[in-house]
Formats: structure tokens, sequence, C-alpha cells
């Protein structure tokens, strides 16, 4: 995935734990839990940014990672470049214990600044 050209607009991406194999449902909720939340982080923390990403579509992308260890040192990163993060952490009630750290949502942002952290992840 080349993510290295210029982009215009803010960005969203969506990051899944590849290893704990949850069905497909699982992961569209988990993601959309990650999106609202940095959505309304970002309407009452970045107004500007929110609007632009609206404006421009609201883009988003899903992409997995390895593991937790993976995950956290990504949002280590992300919190560092003062972009917006969201970690969703299970109920509990269905395919995983409770507490379970399932996604991480970052921006919306600059999508340069999101796709360099994401740029080598694959997409789920």
């Amino acid at each position: 995935m080349d993510m290295s050209r210029e982009h215009d607009g803010p960005s969203m991406a969506l990051i899944v734990r590849k290893e704990l194999h949850l069905s497909s449902g699982k992961i569209a909720v988990q993601c959309a839990h990650a999106a609202v939340s940095c959505a309304l982080m970002a309407k009452k923390n970045e107004v500007r940014i929110m609007e632009r990403w609206q404006a421009s579509g609201a883009r988003k992308i899903c992409l997995e990672v390895e593991d937790l260890a993976s995950l956290k040192s990504i949002m280590t990163q992300a919190k560092s470049a003062g972009l917006i993060t969201y970690l969703v952490k299970d109920a509990g009630q269905t395919e995983v214990a409770a507490g379970t750290i399932t996604v991480l949502g970052i921006g919306p942002g600059p999508r340069n600044s999101i796709d360099a952290l994401v740029s080598d992840l694959k997409p789920y």
C-alpha cells in the first residue's frame, strides 16, 4: 500500500488486533466504537480538523496489527505526534474477555501524519 504521496484533508485510522481473530461483525462494531469516540473527541477539542474531515468525506481506513504490543507502540507514537487516539476495550459479553483492547482509533488528523505511523500496516 503506497501512502507516501501527498494527501489532502484529514483522515482516521482504525487499527484492529489480528491475533484476536474477531468475527467480521465484532470488528465492525469495535471499529464503530473507535470512530465515534474519536469523532466526538475531535468535535470537542479539534473543531477545525473535525469540520475539514467531515467536509472532505470523513476518510477512514481499517488496518491490522499483529498484537497488543504493536498496537500500544503505534498509540504512543500517535499521542507523541499530538493526534487524537482512542482505545476500545471490549465489554466481554461475546467473543473476548471484558477489558480486552480490540481496536485503536487515530484521528481525525492530518493524513500525512497518520499515514507516517501506519504506512507499513496491511488493510484489514
